[in-house]
């Protein structure tokens, strides 16, 4: 067999990994960056600690200006073109690249973050996926270079959540030359100095929205609101945008009518695993700050490092930053290899890289749901180790607390996102790309059965843990296979029922992302020194179980009586039970004083 049969072979398809079994060595993780990918890592610090980091306050005071003089400087360096291929001036790197200066440059501002991420994403991407030639040709190119910056047009005051029920109007001129468009959008990031937008709109009755490319000229009836006043991300230009008989020319469709919807779709998908990279040097950041903040306070004679209560924290932020990266660049190196695979085999890069990321789509929502839910914590726990001083706007803890809290409204909502990825999965299965049903029959079956009472052999490393997440896996067949068998099409009716399954879906993927880079670098470079890693491993699959022991209980007693009930709550008790149960505050203990002796986070390295 070739090596890219082989590859094509294991590589899984989104959403399998809740009913095949993954190989560690089939993970990619942090650990695997090529030297050219170090590198870029570094020049991307680089300009994040001399350009962001040493300015925070800059952002802090609504200085506008500067966010867009570090998104030209962004530009020069190559930092905005990563992602367009080399015909329209870009790198033309892999996705896993394009994560990584994502995630590197995010850290030190969510205001620049959010102006980056929505520049090079949602402003740049639907362009050089679904542009014409002329198009990328005509625009891409300035967008890459940092010449010209984009910006995303489609939430209007009636259309959040519902994006396609936006009533914006595009209207095709007697000559048929020109679109006039007409309409309000709002919260649009980089309003205040971008050079043209990606508009939805739709024409006639059309039941689906239309996407079109439009240059920002205030002369063609293109007018705005003052910046928005927002809790943080403070200079991200956010304004409101009105068209008022805008013209724009036929040839600025941007794909076909009524296709605007699928497009805005597809751009979120990478948007949400572009999101949460861009969560994770935040996270790493907050850790340093407060590791060194820790080691440096004083109290009782002792710094505080030294306490109890700010070791469980500081272990729970760490956990949950390493947790992030696993899962985070695994899905990246999915998509990554979906996409070469497709190409291999005739695709276009245009369709490849949308099809690559479209088959991860549950993974997206998992991840975007999963870390801006981390980061939030992270910086709320950040904030608490500072004590007063991290109430107070002249310490960093109190702008990164504020700046996180957006990461879990864009991108659609955390809760959309969350039943996105189990409807996602339950029509995958309909339609036999992922078979829940064999594996779910099978749990049923099991319930009915009589449990082994054997001790198994968990002599090697992992070996409960991988125990453990199997039967976790089992938890989520057992709720979501009956509730589908119960409710049917109906089950998206049933929003709290899908928010439980949800997170015991999230918990899975995360917990096993986990485990798996851990056990690849024990591999790789020996189990001492992967004991912190190991400890972080092992606490946040503990941690996992008893999210799903909740969400599990919450969601089997909504929907079933009786004998039924009874059955599946002593399945969850047994799916869920460990042999040997961790001593979870002796791995805490451990985390913090890694993270202690190392003044910060340094398992990215």
């Amino acid at each position: 067999m070739s090596t890219e049969a082989m590859q094509k072979d294991s590589l899984l398809r989104g959403g399998q990994f809740l009913v095949k079994e993954t190989s560690c060595e089939d993970v990619f993780t942090l650990e695997d960056l090529n030297e050219e990918q170090r590198m870029m890592r570094d020049s991307t610090n680089e300009f994040s600690d001399r350009e962001l980091w040493a300015h925070w306050e800059r952002f802090e005071q609504k200085d506008y200006a500067y966010t867009e003089e570090c998104m030209r400087k962004a530009g020069e360096l190559g930092l905005l073109s990563v992602a367009v291929p080399e015909a329209y001036g870009g790198m033309g790197m892999g996705f896993v690249s394009t994560m990584l200066v994502c995630d590197y440059i995010s850290g030190a501002t969510g205001s620049f973050s959010t102006a980056f991420g929505a520049h090079t994403g949602i402003g740049t991407m639907p362009i050089t996926l679904y542009g014409t030639e002329e198009q990328k040709q005509k625009y891409v190119p300035k967008l890459a270079s940092g010449e010209w910056f984009g910006a995303y047009c489609l939430t209007e005051p009636g259309a959040g959540s519902d994006a396609n029920s936006g009533k914006t109007k595009a209207v095709l001129s007697d000559d048929g030359k020109h679109y006039a468009i007409t309409g309000q959008k709002m919260w649009i990031s980089n309003a205040g100095f971008c050079n043209l937008f990606i508009v939805f709109a739709r024409i006639g009755d059309d039941k689906n929205i239309t996407g079109f490319i439009v240059e920002n000229n205030p002369e063609n009836g293109i007018s705005m609101n003052e910046e928005e006043k927002k809790l943080g991300i403070h200079s991200s230009s956010t304004r409101q945008v009105f068209f008022n008989d805008t013209q724009v020319p036929v040839e600025n469709m941007l794909s076909t009518q009524g296709n605007g919807f699928k497009i805005a779709m597809n751009a979120l998908n990478v948007g949400r695993i572009k999101l949460a990279a861009a969560c994770l040097e935040a996270q790493r950041k907050v850790v340093d700050e407060a590791a060194k903040y820790a080691n440096e306070r004083i109290q009782f004679k002792t710094p505080i490092a030294h306490f109890g209560a700010i070791k469980a924290k500081l272990a729970t932020m760490a956990m949950n930053a390493y947790a992030g990266e696993s899962a985070s660049y695994r899905a990246a190196k999915n998509i990554e290899d979906r996409i070469a695979i497709r190409e291999s085999e005739g695709n276009s890069h245009q369709e490849a890289e949308l099809k690559g990321v479209e088959e991860y789509a549950i993974e997206c929502s998992i991840l975007k749901v999963a870390v801006s839910e981390d980061a939030q914590k992270t910086t709320d726990e950040g904030l608490q180790i500072f004590g007063g001083m991290g109430f107070s706007a002249d310490a960093p803890m109190e702008k990164a607390w504020r700046d996180a809290r957006i990461a879990r409204i864009y991108e659609g909502t955390n809760e959309i996102n969350r039943m996105l990825a189990v409807g996602m999965l339950v029509k995958k299965a309909m339609k036999g790309h992922v078979d829940l049903l064999g594996p779910a029959t099978a749990v049923g079956e099991e319930l009915m059965g009589i449990p082994s009472f054997e001790t198994p052999d968990y002599s090697e490393l992992f070996a409960e843990e991988k125990d453990v997440l199997s039967r976790l896996k089992k938890v989520f067949l057992m709720v979501a296979g009956s509730a589908v068998q119960k409710f049917g099409p109906e089950l998206e009716q049933h929003q709290q029922l899908m928010l439980a399954a949800s997170d015991i879906l999230i918990e899975v993927y995360m917990a096993e992302s986990t485990l798996l880079r851990t056990e690849k670098n024990a591999k790789r470079y020996g189990e001492e020194a992967q004991a912190t890693q190991i400890a972080m491993s092992k606490l946040y699959l503990y941690e996992a179980t008893e999210i799903i022991i909740q969400k599990g209980k919450e969601a089997i007693i909504s929907f079933a009586e009786g004998d039924e009930q009874r059955m599946m709550l002593m399945g969850l008790k047994r799916f869920t039970k460990y042999a040997n149960n961790p001593n979870v505050i002796a791995l805490r203990t451990q985390i913090a004083d890694r993270i202690s002796a190392d003044n910060g986070y340094t398992f990215d390295v």
